[in-house]
């Protein structure tokens, strides 16, 4: 299958990293995405290279909407530049990036009120932790910005494991989203995250594919949000197919990742208007390829990980 490695810088630092990397793969149905973060190993990476063939060679399943609901993402950056990034949105709903460092609370507090006034009343706050929290420390976070919010939406992966969100979710009035939990699951197809959460976080790159996010869904019988992993308009394109694919969407998906890179591989790009994103029916040709490809040493880098990828499929049961 022909491939493309691009290289593209990032308007924020976001999960550490301050440029985007990944491979863009063409077959029969058009173009997938392969993009596993770097430190990612191959066996973790397996999933993630099946989705990009998954879209690819055989394309997804027919959407039940033709559009679907948005928030905007707020990095960990000060509150100015919070409420100039949700202002900017047009969304409704807004996912801030919070716990970024350690005893950064004070900051977090500061940049969820900077983005309750921009939203106003009506809006809604969600936060995201990364898993960065011990159960008594998502506890009081989890109160605090709360309060700061007015009211939050839900807290996503407050801590790491399925035990500690269970504890959380028993101590606090919020609701509790798993992400990682489910993801980074050894099979996120068993993962019981009913008692540890209210909402289940979905991202088909790393569960394999719109097919695969489909019977997770199914499987773990919680409310679903589609969320992107930091790609390009070609992977976000299978992450709004799966949102348009579930039989219910009854929150904002985390899919406005496109205004985090500096630039994008489709000349037109998918980035919400108002709000909502339509479903495409396939991913948009990559024509930027010359302009963002990443260097010789990176792209033999990416294909010898493809390549090991591969390898290790083949060999997974």
């Amino acid at each position: 299958m022909p491939s493309f490695v691009y290289s593209i810088p990032m308007t924020t630092r976001f999960r550490g990293i301050t440029t985007r990397e990944g491979m863009l793969i063409e077959g029969v149905a058009g173009w997938g995405e392969f993009c596993p973060f770097t430190e990612y190993d191959d066996a973790e990476s397996v999933p993630w290279l099946a989705a990009a063939v998954e879209a690819a060679d055989v394309g997804w399943p027919a959407p039940v909407r033709d559009r679907v609901p948005v928030n905007c993402i707020v990095p960990a950056v000060d509150p100015q530049r919070a409420h100039e990034i949700v202002t900017a949105s047009g969304c409704a709903t807004a996912k801030v990036k919070v716990a970024d460092a350690p005893g950064s609370l004070a900051a977090d507090l500061e940049r969820v009120a900077a983005v309750r006034d921009a939203l106003g009343p009506a809006g809604f706050v969600r936060v995201d932790a990364n898993a960065r929290w011990d159960v008594d420390e998502a506890v009081e976070a989890i109160r605090a910005l709360d309060k700061e919010a007015g009211g939050l939406q839900y807290v996503e992966q407050p801590c790491p494991s399925i035990e500690e969100l269970a504890t959380v979710r028993r101590r606090v009035d919020v609701r509790i989203a798993a992400d990682e939990s489910i993801r980074r699951a050894e099979d996120p197809l068993r993962v019981a995250v009913a008692g540890a959460a209210d909402i289940a976080i979905l991202k088909c790159a790393p569960l394999g594919g719109v097919r695969r996010a489909l019977a997770v869904a199914e499987a773990c019988g919680l409310p679903c949000v589609v969320s992107s992993a930091l790609q390009t308009s070609v992977g976000l394109a299978a992450e709004i197919a799966l949102a348009g694919a579930l039989p219910e969407l009854d929150f904002a998906c985390g899919l406005g990742t496109g205004a985090l890179l500096a630039a994008d591989v489709a000349a037109d790009p998918l980035v919400p208007v108002a709000g909502w994103l339509p479903v495409p029916g396939k991913a948009p040709e990559p024509t930027r390829r010359a302009a963002l490809a990443a260097s010789t040493e990176r792209t033999l880098w990416w294909e010898a990980r493809r390549g090991r990828v591969a390898a290790h499929r083949s060999r997974t049961p």
